[in-house]
């Protein structure tokens, strides 16, 4: 029986019609004579969606029950049984009910393909497995039900269902989506437009790729190797040396001009078994071209020219990238890769980058000239051969007796002595100067450079060579003293580092500065790559004047994580010198981790304190509703009891008892929502210079008709504030209401606005009940178990302002806002304009 085929049509987002689209298909080959049956389909009560699923034969559900609920599944056996030729199957990724013969349903779908059904089913680019944690980084949402990438790999046809951001949230406003009353939660946190924007760019990409995977795979069944240049892919080859790194960022700058390209980065190694590239050095460049979004390949093969291309030719690359390498005099066939890619490239665009620190080959050396005792000791040694030797001369003349053994003794014992003082150099011409003087002054003919006996010539060589092997042994261990020396001072710095670090805690710009300072550097950067674009970088901290914004402005880079590299400006460090770095950078790597940990926690801690907040106002919102429905109940009820012709006073202030309470309750309501707007931060503010003795008229006339009392006192020359004009008046308005409504009758609060400690305040005073509990709770924010005081003190917060309770004299509760005050305003200011 041969397998069913799948056909799935794939969504960037919940609503884009991805349903609509399959039952759409099972309709037109419904119309064309084919069995089509529902298998499951899932509406979500859109009306457009059951509406095109009409006609097309249901199977009905199986239903189980699981912890108490009745839960419905698609009924695999009565599909199988039914046997039709299409089955639609709605949600691939969806977990089933525990219980069913399979965990996830695209396993019920693979059952169904096995006995020779086609499918057509539906899914959100989210519930990819590769791509479940790039979707949660964008939407901070965890997909708990995903499924293999290789799943859909392996349909027959992926249809993309399309829609703009700015589309979906249209239909999501019309109420086509969801509920209305989840519209608004919907629209500020999951269906923002940058999150819409970057999961359809992930299924565009993903469809992308999987469509080039169908253009290599028919290039490569039909043997076409022409070039086609649907897509730009540029191939940097690395031949293993240190300084490619800014080869490869090369390399990277021209693909990041062209939108949609890809980066290949090759190596060539050789096949003759000859020593090539340094494995540590193409490890770091694997792990550059990888952290910069390309990919690193390697080839073996002796012809470094012709694999190159054939690789290129290979993956239908458009472009190469060659560094033109330094090559000294001796090396005639230097650039010969470079012409012989050129002359064979055909229709590749062929790119020869060169660069001022190109790594030179490396022929054998001497000794550096000042050996292993620096500059100054070498100076030294050349002066004490000069004089010493002179004075030996004179001193054996004078002496002369001790034959040519014991005077080449004396020589070769100033030599030692010129070789501990200045190393290599002084001492081989502190040795051919006493061969020479030996000769000239107590070797037979004397006074000649001639000698007479071939024994006294072999004594002179014998010595020259003793002192030269001398020379070379002291140089040795002068160079070995020295490395055990920088050795010693590594670990200090590195102790020292590390005692900075600990001293510092998290303090990044400390340990950077501790490490500029150890190194010498002129400035020093920690840049972490940006998470959504993998070629750009920020700083995160740095040292130094100008320190380095990027990697391509730093002398030296050194990796510090995946995400994280010091960039530093000024002085070439050398091997030793970058091994400390590195070092260094992983205590660094260590801060940043504290560093982050600390932040993280911090922002649990304050999102732990805003769900504290969240739950402490809706428990004050259905304290204050059950209150006013309580009310209105007991009213309804005395109406319905006691209404008599009468009566009909008291049947009519029931019926205003009644109405307030209602109406109190839509205001709470209003209330609710609010709050919830203000904590799902989807309350647009603007903040800006605001008059108070308009926000004062304003709010007053808020509260409506009604014979409200309210003392107020306003100062003169009272400063503009800086706040939202309209979130101002609702609070002052709130506050007041509130205030009335807790004042009783024949003391109304009072109002007074004025000036202190450069803000302005709003102190408003009731005279109402105060239990012990509220008493005691004065002089903490917001100590009032109200829904209102709860709404204003956050409404406060948001444009900058602080709202604070106090005790009333003689009994009460006094809420004093305090806000800026906007520099340079007042009445008299305003005035004097005019």
């Amino acid at each position: 029986m041969a397998r069913g085929r799948l056909r799935v049509y794939l969504g960037a987002a919940p609503g884009v019609g991805k349903t609509y689209a399959m039952l759409a298909e099972g309709q037109r080959r419904r119309g064309r004579g084919t069995d089509v049956v529902i298998g499951l389909v899932e509406p979500h009560g859109r009306r457009l969606t059951m509406e095109m699923a009409k006609g097309l034969e249901l199977v009905p559900r199986r239903t189980m029950v699981y912890r108490g609920l009745e839960l419905t599944e698609m009924d695999l056996d009565a599909v199988l049984s039914r046997r039709p030729q299409v089955a639609l199957v709605d949600e691939l990724a969806h977990t089933n009910v525990p219980g069913c013969r399979n965990e996830k349903r695209w396993q019920d779908v693979e059952e169904l393909l096995d006995a020779g059904i086609d499918v057509v089913s539906t899914l959100n680019i989210q519930h990819l497995l590769s791509l479940a944690d790039v979707a949660e980084e964008i939407t901070g949402v965890r997909q708990a039900e995903t499924l293999p990438d290789e799943v859909v790999r392996r349909a027959e046809q992926v249809e993309l269902v399309d829609m703009t951001p700015e589309a979906l949230r249209r239909r999501m406003v019309h109420g086509n989506v969801y509920p209305p009353d989840r519209v608004e939660v919907a629209l500020t946190h999951y269906f923002r437009p940058g999150n819409l924007t970057a999961l359809r760019e992930l299924a565009l990409l993903w469809v992308a790729d999987r469509v080039e995977e169908g253009l290599q795979r028919y290039r490569a069944e039909h043997g076409i190797i022409a070039l086609w240049e649907t897509k730009e892919r540029i191939v940097v080859a690395l031949s293993g040396k240190r300084d490619e790194e800014a080869l490869i960022r090369r390399a990277v700058r021209i693909a990041g001009r062209i939108p949609g390209s890809d980066l290949l980065a090759v190596h060539v190694a050789r096949d003759d078994g000859r020593v090539g590239a340094d494995p540590v050095v193409l490890a770091g460049h694997r792990a550059l071209v990888e952290s910069l979004g390309g990919s690193y390949h390697q080839v073996v093969d002796a012809d470094v020219a012709e694999a190159l291309l054939r690789f290129a030719r290979a993956e239908n690359a458009t472009q190469i990238v060659l560094g033109g390498a330094y090559r000294p005099p001796h090396e005639v066939l230097g650039d010969r890769v470079v012409a012989q890619v050129t002359r064979q490239a055909g229709g590749l665009d062929v790119h020869v980058l060169t660069h001022e620190r190109r790594e030179r080959a490396k022929a054998p050396a001497l000794p550096p000239l000042t050996g292993g005792l620096g500059r100054g000791r070498f100076w030294w040694g050349l002066v004490l051969a000069a004089v010493l030797l002179p004075v030996l001369t004179v001193t054996l003349i004078a002496v002369r007796g001790l034959g040519l053994a014991g005077e080449l003794l004396v020589y070769l014992m100033a030599v030692v002595g010129v070789a501990v003082v200045g190393g290599l150099y002084p001492a081989l011409v502190a040795a051919l100067g006493a061969g020479v003087l030996a000769d000239y002054f107590f070797v037979q003919p004397i006074h000649s450079l001639t000698v007479a006996r071939v024994g006294d010539a072999a004594v002179l060589v014998v010595f020259v060579a003793v002192a030269a092997v001398v020379s070379v042994a002291v140089e040795r261990s002068a160079r070995r003293a020295r490395r055990h020396a920088r050795a010693s001072a590594e670990a200090g710095a590195l102790a020292d580092l590390a005692t900075s670090a600990l001293r510092d805690r998290d303090d990044l710009p400390a340990l950077l500065e501790r490490v500029r300072t150890t190194f010498g550097l002129e400035a020093l950067s920690l840049l972490q790559r940006d998470g959504s674009d993998s070629r750009r970088w920020f700083v995160t901290a740095s040292s130094g004047p100008r320190p380095p914004e990027r990697p391509e402005q730093a002398d030296t880079e050194v990796s510090v994580t995946d995400e994280l590299m010091l960039a530093a400006r000024g002085r070439p460090l050398d091997a030793v010198d970058r091994r400390v770095l590195h070092g260094c950078a992983a205590q660094v790597a260590a801060t940043w981790e504290s560093r982050r940990s600390r932040r993280q926690a911090e922002a649990l801690s304050e999102r732990a304190v805003s769900d504290r907040r969240r739950a402490e106002a809706l428990q004050a919102a259905a304290s204050d509703l059950e209150a006013e429905v309580a009310a209105a109940h007991g009213a309804l009820e005395r109406l319905r009891e006691r209404w008599t012709p009468s009566t009909a006073a008291q049947w009519a202030a029931l019926c205003d008892r009644s109405q307030q309470a209602v109406c109190r309750i839509g205001a709470l309501v209003g209330d609710v929502l609010d709050l919830s707007r203000v904590h799902a931060g989807a309350l647009d503010v603007h903040l800006r210079p605001v008059d108070m003795d308009e926000v004062m008229a304003v709010a007053l006339g808020d509260l409506g008709p009604g014979g409200h009392i309210l003392t107020l006192e306003v100062t003169e020359d009272l400063p503009d504030v800086i706040a939202d004009a309209t979130v101002l008046t609702r609070v002052v308005t709130d506050l007041a209401a509130h205030a009335l409504r807790r004042s009783p009758d024949g003391e109304p609060p009072a109002m007074a606005v004025g000036t202190a400690d450069g803000r302005v305040e709003i102190r408003l005073a009731d005279h109402g009940p105060l239990d012990v509990e509220a008493r005691e709770a004065v002089g903490v924010p917001a100590p009032v178990t109200g829904l209102v005081p709860r709404l204003c003190a956050d409404l406060a917060q948001l444009i900058g302002g602080e709202l604070q309770w106090e005790v009333t004299a003689g009994g009460g509760l006094t809420a004093v806002l305090s806000l800026p005050a906007a520099a340079g305003s007042g009445n008299a200011a305003r005035q004097a304009a005019d």
